[in-house]
C-alpha cells in the first residue's frame, strides 16, 4: 500500500511540474501578445545619432539617450519633451555610470567608475541598436582594475526604456584583487524627482540633497535629521539611505515619480541570478539624490566575507543582467499620479515573465534554449513534532555553487537560482545556466540549513527530476521550551517606538517595518535603564519581552562622553526532573551578528570560563543599517545536565564586546531540548 501511494504521489507531482511548464509557457505567450498589442512597425525605427567624436546618442521615437565615447557613461536622457532626466549640474561621469569598489589585499579601496577605453556597434536595424564600451586590462599599469570591463546598452523599437548588461572577466594568472561592490547607478534631476517608490507601502515625498547638507548630522554620515527642509513636510525626520534597503527576492522594481510633468523613472530587475549572498541578502533601492540604483554585489548587511577576493590568479567571467530602466508618463487628464507606480509594476511582470531574454547578443549570455531545469519535492522530518516526515511548505530551495550545509550566504562568484516550494512541498527551479551547482534549502520553522549531497550538473537543455528529498531538522530532544520562531529574522520579537525625535513617519505608518527607524540601539537602554532583560519562560511573552537585539547599554563617564559597556540577558525557566549525568541540548540561532561575542552560562553569572562562546562573530552592521537580520548562524551546543538544577534555573547571555553601540546580535530562536529518547 505505501509503494501504490508513494507512486500516486510521485505521479501526481510530475503533473504538477508539467502544469507548471505549460502556465509558464501560457504566460510568456500572454506577455508576448501584451508586448505586440502595437506592431513594432507602428512606433518610429531605431536610429544611432552621433553627434560628435564624444558623445553618441540612440534615439527611438519615444526617448533619445546620450552616452560619453569611449568612457560609456549615460550623460543625458530625453523624455517627454524633457531635454536630461539626469542632473545636468554633475559632470558626464556622474549622471549615469556602472562603479565597482575594489584594492589590493592589504590596500586602500579605490571606487572605480569603469570608463570604457573602446566603443563599438554590436548592432545597428530599425529594431534594436546595442552598444558595448569595454576597456582591457592594461599589465603595465599597477593602477588599473584587472579585470576585463564589457558594458552594454539595448534600445528597442517601441520600448519605453533601454536595458543595461555588462561582463566583468579576469584571465588566469592575473594578480590578487578584492572587490567589494558592483552596480548601476543614475543620478536624476532633483526639480523633477522628489517622490520615491519602493513598494506598495514605501513610498513618500522626499528631502532633497540640499536638505541633508543642511540637516544635522547623526551617530554616522548616511543619517541625516532633516532641520530645515525644503517641504516642511518632513521637518524633524530622519533621511538614511539604509532605511530604504531591501531582500534581493524582493527587489524587483523601485524608482522615482515627477509631479509636473508626470513621469516615472523605474529600476526593474527580472532575475536576481547574479546577485549575491541568496534570496535574502539585503541591499540598497533608490535613496535621496535623488539616487536610483542597481546593486549587483556588495558587503552590506554581511560583511566581508561577501567581498569576491580573487586569489593565486584564478580566473573568473561573469554576466550582471540585463536590468531594465523603464520610464513612463500620463497625460494631464489622467486624475492619479500614481497610476505611474502601478503601470511599473505591471511592467515588470511583463519583463519578469520574458525573463530570460531573447534580444542580448554577448555570447556569454545564456538564452532560454540553452538553460536547463530542476524539479523536485522536499519533505522535513523532525520526530519531536511528528513521528512522520511533514511537507515542507513554503521552503526556500535553490542551487548554488557546491559548497557546505548554508554556503549560499556567502557565495559571490557564481550564478544562484531560486525559488519556493507550493503547499505540498512541490517545487520547481527554472532557467538554470548550465553548470555544476549544490541544491540548498531551508524551510520556515525549522532551524537549520539542508543540503543535497550529490551535485548537480546542469546541461544546456536539460530536465532533471530529483527524487523526494527528506531534511532532517537539527534535533538531539523534546523541546523542554523555546523563544521566537525558527525564520532567520528577529521581525516577531519586540520593536520599540523610535525616539519622537528622530521619526521616519514612513514607518510610522508602515508599523511591519517598524525596526528601520533609525537609533533603535539606544532604545534598549531607555526601556531597561538600570537592570538588563530578564524573560521568564511560560510567563514572559517573546513578541513583547524579548527586545529584538541584543544591544549594549550607554552611560556618561566623568567627562560627559557617551561611552558603552557589554549586556547579559537571563532566561529563567523551571525544571521539574533533572538526569544530570545525561547531555542536554542548546539550540541557539542567530539572525545577525555584528562584532559580537555571545557567551552562554548556567546558574552561575560570575564563572570566569563561560560555559559557550560563539568568539568573535559578525560584521553585518545590521543594527545601523535597519535590517532585522544579516548572515543566519545556528549554534548546537551541548548542555551537560550536570550544570542544570531541579527547580528554577537561570541562563545568562552575554554580548561581551561592549565598547560601541552597533556592536551586537540578534536572536531569530533558542531552544532547550531535553534528553534524546532514543525510543520515540
Amino acid at each position: 500500500m505505501k509503494k501504490e501511494w508513494s507512486f500516486v504521489l510521485g505521479l501526481l507531482g510530475i503533473l504538477l511540474q508539467l502544469f507548471l511548464l505549460a502556465e509558464s509557457s501560457l504566460k510568456k505567450q500572454n506577455v508576448s501578445k501584451k508586448n505586440s498589442q502595437q506592431d513594432q512597425q507602428d512606433f518610429p525605427p531605431v536610429q544611432i545619432l552621433r553627434l560628435d567624436d564624444d558623445y553618441v546618442a540612440v534615439d527611438n521615437g519615444i526617448f533619445n539617450i546620450t552616452f560619453s565615447i569611449p568612457g560609456g557613461m549615460v550623460t543625458g536622457i530625453q523624455y517627454n519633451e524633457i531635454d536630461n532626466l539626469l542632473e545636468n549640474g554633475n559632470k558626464d561621469d556622474n549622471r549615469g555610470y556602472w562603479d565597482l569598489v575594489w584594492n589590493k589585499p592589504e590596500e586602500k579601496g579605490i571606487f572605480d567608475k569603469l570608463r570604457a577605453t573602446n566603443f563599438k556597434v554590436i548592432m545597428e536595424d530599425e529594431n534594436q541598436v546595442e552598444l558595448s564600451f569595454t576597456r582591457t586590462w592594461d599589465s603595465l599599469d599597477s593602477k588599473q582594475l584587472s579585470m576585463n570591463i564589457d558594458k552594454r546598452f539595448i534600445i528597442l523599437r517601441g520600448i519605453s526604456g533601454f536595458y543595461c548588461y555588462g561582463i566583468l572577466e579576469r584571465l588566469e594568472g592575473w594578480p590578487n584583487i578584492d572587490v567589494y561592490q558592483g552596480r548601476i547607478v543614475f543620478k536624476l534631476k532633483e526639480t523633477l524627482f522628489q517622490y520615491m517608490a519602493i513598494s506598495d507601502e514605501r513610498q513618500r515625498i522626499m528631502p532633497t540633497a540640499h536638505d541633508r547638507e543642511v540637516g544635522q548630522k547623526l551617530d554616522y554620515k548616511e543619517a541625516v535629521l532633516l532641520t530645515n527642509p525644503n517641504n516642511s513636510f518632513i521637518k524633524g525626520e530622519v533621511d538614511d539611505k539604509y532605511q530604504y534597503s531591501c531582500e534581493n527576492k524582493d527587489n524587483r522594481v523601485h524608482g522615482w515619480i515627477s509631479q509636473t510633468p508626470r513621469i516615472g523613472f523605474w529600476m526593474i530587475t527580472p532575475s536576481d541570478e547574479f546577485r549575491t549572498g541568496g534570496p535574502v541578502k539585503q541591499d540598497l533601492t533608490s535613496h535621496t539624490g535623488p539616487v536610483n540604483l542597481n546593486m549587483f554585489f556588495s558587503t552590506h548587511y554581511a560583511g566581508e566575507v561577501l567581498g569576491l577576493k580573487f586569489r593565486n590568479g584564478e580566473p573568473w567571467k561573469k554576466v550582471f543582467g540585463p536590468v531594465f530602466v523603464y520610464m513612463n508618463s500620463l497625460s494631464p487628464d489622467e486624475p492619479d499620479t500614481l497610476t505611474l507606480w502601478t503601470d511599473a509594476k505591471e511592467q515588470m511582470l511583463v519583463e519578469t515573465e520574458n525573463w530570460p531574454y531573447n534580444f542580448p547578443l554577448s555570447e556569454d549570455y545564456a538564452r532560454a534554449d540553452q538553460r536547463g531545469l530542476v524539479s523536485g519535492r522536499l519533505l522535513v522530518r523532525d520526530r519531536y513534532v511528528n513521528k512522520s516526515p511533514m511537507i515542507a511548505n513554503s521552503a526556500f530551495v535553490g542551487l548554488a555553487a557546491p559548497g557546505n550545509v548554508g554556503s549560499w550566504q556567502l557565495e559571490n562568484k557564481a550564478y544562484q537560482f531560486w525559488t519556493q516550494t507550493d503547499s505540498e512541498g512541490y517545487f520547481l527551479i527554472k532557467n538554470i545556466i548550465p553548470g555544476n551547482y549544490s541544491l540548498y534549502a531551508w524551510v520556515p520553522g525549522f532551524v537549520g540549513d539542508y543540503m543535497y549531497d550529490p551535485y548537480i550538473i546542469v546541461a544546456p537543455g536539460s530536465r532533471k527530476r530529483l527524487e523526494t528529498l527528506m531534511y532532517y531538522a537539527p534535533r538531539n530532544g523534546p523541546t523542554l521550551w523555546e523563544i521566537g520562531t525558527p525564520d532567520r529574522t528577529a521581525a516577531e520579537f519586540f520593536i520599540p517606538d523610535a525616539q519622537p525625535k528622530l521619526l521616519n513617519q514612513l514607518y510610522v505608518v508602515h508599523n511591519q517595518e517598524r525596526y528601520r527607524q533609525y537609533g533603535l540601539w539606544d532604545r534598549y537602554t531607555e526601556i531597561y535603564p538600570d537592570d538588563d532583560l530578564v524573560f521568564t519562560i511560560g510567563f514572559s511573552n517573546y513578541q513583547t519581552d524579548w527586545f529584538f537585539a541584543h544591544l549594549n547599554r550607554y552611560f556618561y563617564n566623568d567627562d560627559g562622553n557617551k561611552t558603552y559597556a557589554p549586556t547579559t540577558w537571563q532566561v529563567l525557566f523551571d525544571l521539574e526532573d533533572v538526569d544530570q549525568s545525561s547531555n542536554y541540548t542548546l539550540q541557539l540561532a542567530l539572525a545577525s551578528a555584528h562584532e559580537a561575542e555571545l557567551q552562554v552560562r548556567f546558574n552561575d553569572p560570575e564563572i570566569d570560563a563561560p560555559h559557550y562562546s560563539t568568539g568573535l562573530i559578525g560584521k553585518d552592521n545590521a543594527i545601523a543599517r535597519h535590517g532585522i537580520h544579516g548572515i543566519y548562524r545556528l549554534y548546537t551546543i551541548n548542555v551537560p545536565g550536570s550544570l542544570l538544577g531541579f527547580g528554577t534555573n537561570i541562563m545568562y547571555l552575554t554580548q561581551s564586546r561592549g565598547d560601541r553601540p552597533f556592536r551586537g546580535l540578534m536572536y531569530d530562536y533558542i531552544r532547550l531540548e531535553g534528553p534524546s529518547d532514543e525510543n520515540n
